[in-house]
């Protein structure tokens, strides 16, 4: 499991994870769906690795969260 937050302190509890902006997760969520992967739509679900999931399909999401998160910037 897991998940990305967009804030300025770590994240390490309830308060701290309401504190990050969510709006940026929002864009980061979208710019990641163009780019064919599909997140959990809100920053306070979990995402899951299983697997199923290949080190290709691994080299591919992190390239795409490359590309997203410079997109949002």
């Amino acid at each position: 499991m897991w998940t990305l937050f967009f804030a300025p302190e770590p994240v390490v509890d309830l308060d701290s994870a309401r504190a990050s902006d969510t709006r940026r997760f929002g864009r980061f969520f979208w710019a990641m769906m163009e780019r064919g992967v599909y997140l959990p739509c809100s920053q306070f679900e979990a995402a899951f690795l299983s697997t199923a999931h290949t080190e290709e399909h691994i080299r591919q999401t992190v390239a795409a969260a490359k590309e997203a998160l410079a997109a949002i910037d």
